[in-house]
C-alpha cells in the first residue's frame, strides 16, 4: 500500500489491522514516543527552569547544549545503527547474531565516550568562535564541559536500547527513559536553584541533572538486557568479544548515519550561533522557539526509530512491499501529530512563550522577547509539517540500508540551501532574524522533498544488509 492517506473510515479500519498498519506502528512506536516525550520533558523543564533563573542561562543553554548534542548524536548515529542490524537479523530468522551486534555497539560507545570526554578540553576555543559576551561564553563552557564528561552514559544507554528497539520490543526503553525523567526533573530544580541542602549551581546544576538522568537509563537497560533468558536466545553475555567483521559493517553503514546526525545538528547549531550575532533578544527568542519546537520534534524521533525497525525486519524477511506499507502508516501518524502541534503554535503562541518568562523580568521587559518568539513560532508551524516527511522517510531509508543518500541529502542541503543562501543575504544587506528563519524553513522543506523522491524511486528495495537463513 502507498503512503496515500485513507479516504474513508473503512480504509482506516483496514489499515489498522494489516501487517505494517497503524496498530503495529503504535505498538512499536508509542513506547518510543513516550520515551522521547520523557526526553522532551527533561529538555523542556531544563530550559524552563533556566529561563526563570536568568536570561543569560537560557541564552547560553541552547548553543552549548546543541554543540554537545552535535558531537553526541554523531556518535549515536553510528552506534545506534545496531538497531537496524538487529531488526534485519530478527526478520531473517537469525536471533543468534543479535548479541554480537549489541556488543560491537557497546564497544564503540565506550571508545566514542572517551573521545567526547576529551573534547571538554576544547570548550574555550569552541565558544570563543561564537563572539558572544564573556559572561555568556563562560556559562556555555560550563554547560558543555559537564555534558561531555558524562556523554559515555548516554551512549551506553542508547546502545543497550537498540537491543529492544531493533526487536520491536520498545517498552523497556520507554520505562527507562521515564525513570530518567523522574530523576532528572526534580534534580534540575533543586540543583539550579539551590533548594534544601543542595548548592545553587545554576546552569551547571542543569548539566549535572542531565548526566544523572543518562546514568539512570543506562543502569536500568543494562539490568533488563543481561538476563538469563536473553543469553539463551540471543547470546547477550557470551558474545562480548570484539568482532572485526561485524564492527566494519557497523561502521560502513553507521558512519553515514552518524554524519547525517552531525550535519542535521550542525545546521541548527550554526543557525543558533549566527542568530546570536543579532543580539540577546534574537538569540533568546530563537532558543525558546526551538525549545517549543522540540515538543513536536522529539516524539517523531520515536516514530523514526519505529519505522526503521519495521522496515529493517521487513527487509530481513525479503519483503520490501511490507516495508513500504509500514512507512506509509508511520507517515500518517507523524503527520497527524505535527498538524495538531502546528495549529497550537499558530493559534496559542502567547501562552507557550509565557512559560519561559524569567522571574527577574517584568512583563514589559519581556515584551520584545515574547513578541519575537510568537512570530518565530509561525515559521516553526510551517516547517514542522515538512520535517515529519524527512524524519519518517529517512528512518525508512536507514532501515533498508540506504544511509549514504541520507548523509548526502543532509550535507548538500545544509551547505547549499542553508549556509550559502544565509551568507548571500548578508552580502546583499538583507540579513535579519526573519530572513534567516525564512531560509531555515526553506532548507527543511527541501530536505523533505528530496527524501520523498528518493523513497518513491525505490532503489532501497534492492538493498540487503543480511540474507534470510
Amino acid at each position: 500500500m502507498s503512503s496515500k492517506f485513507p479516504s474513508s473510515f473503512a480504509e482506516v479500519r483496514a489499515r489498522w489491522r494489516e501487517p505494517g498498519g497503524y496498530r503495529e506502528v503504535l505498538h512499536i512506536g508509542l513506547p518510543l514516543v513516550a520515551g522521547m516525550a520523557s526526553t522532551t520533558v527533561m529538555q523542556f523543564t531544563d530550559r524552563l527552569f533556566l529561563s526563570h533563573y536568568s536570561v543569560e542561562s537560557i541564552a547560553a543553554a541552547l548553543p552549548a547544549g546543541l554543540a554537545s548534542l552535535l558531537l553526541l548524536l554523531t556518535c549515536m548515529g553510528v552506534t545506534g545503527y545496531a538497531s537496524v542490524f538487529i531488526a534485519q537479523y530478527i526478520g531473517a530468522g537469525q536471533p543468534h547474531r543479535v548479541g554480537g551486534v549489541l556488543w560491537q555497539s557497546l564497544i564503540a560507545s565506550l571508545v566514542f565516550g572517551g573521545l567526547l570526554a576529551m573534547t571538554s578540553l576544547l570548550a574555550e576555543p569552541i565558544f570563543s568562535l561564537a563572539g558572544h559576551a564573556p559572561e555568556l561564553q563562560r556559562l556555555e563552557e560550563t554547560y558543555f564541559i559537564i555534558l561531555q564528561l558524562g556523554s559515555v552514559l548516554s551512549l551506553v544507554g542508547n546502545s543497550l536500547g537498540t537491543f529492544f528497539s531493533g526487536r520491536g520490543r520498545t517498552r523497556p526503553v520507554m520505562l527507562a527513559n521515564i525513570a530518567a525523567a523522574v530523576v532528572n526533573v526534580p534534580l534540575d530544580y533543586v540543583l539550579i536553584n539551590g533548594v534544601w541542602f543542595f548548592p545553587e549551581m545554576g546552569i551547571a546544576g542543569a548539566a549535572v541533572a542531565t548526566v544523572m538522568g543518562w546514568g539512570v537509563t543506562a543502569v536500568l537497560l543494562a539490568i533488563a538486557v543481561f538476563n538469563r533468558d536473553h543469553e539463551t536466545r540471543f547470546g547477550v553475555r557470551s558474545q562480548w568479544r570484539f568482532d572485526a567483521v561485524m564492527m566494519r559493517r557497523l561502521m560502513r553503514y553507521g558512519l553515514p548515519s552518524g554524519v547525517n546526525f552531525f550535519m542535521e545538528l550542525f545546521a541548527v547549531t550554526w543557525f543558533v550561533f549566527v542568530v546570536g550575532t543579532l543580539g540577546e533578544v534574537a538569540l533568546a527568542a530563537t532558543n525558546i522557539a526551538f525549545s517549543i519546537n522540540s515538543v513536536a520534534f522529539l516524539p517523531t524521533v520515536g516514530l523514526n526509530i519505529a519505522v526503521g525497525t519495521m522496515v529493517g525486519q521487513a527487509m530481513g524477511r525479503g519483503d520490501p512491499d511490507g516495508a513500504a506499507r509500514a512507512t506509509g502508516s508511520t507517515l500518517h501518524v507523524a503527520m497527524a501529530w505535527m498538524t495538531a502541534l502546528a495549529l497550537v503554535f499558530v493559534l496559542l503562541p502567547g501562552p507557550l512563550v509565557d512559560l519561559f518568562r524569567p522571574d527577574n523580568l517584568t512583563p514589559a521587559a519581556y515584551a520584545d522577547i515574547r513578541e519575537t518568539t510568537a512570530r518565530l513560532l509561525a515559521y516553526v508551524a510551517f516547517y514542522c509539517l515538512f520535517d515529519s516527511l524527512t524524519i519518517i522517510f529517512c528512518g525508512a531509508l536507514k532501515g533498508a540500508g540506504d544511509t549514504a543518500f541520507v548523509m548526502w541529502n543532509m550535507t548538500v542541503g545544509c551547505i547549499f540551501v542553508l549556509i550559502i543562501p544565509a551568507y548571500a543575504l548578508r552580502a546583499l544587506g538583507w540579513w535579519s532574524l526573519d530572513s534567516l528563519w525564512l531560509v531555515f524553513s526553506v532548507y527543511v522543506s527541501v530536505l523533505a522533498v528530496a527524501s520523498y523522491v528518493r523513497f518513491r524511486l525505490g532503489r532501497w528495495r534492492k538493498l540487503r544488509l543480511v540474507h534470510p537463513a
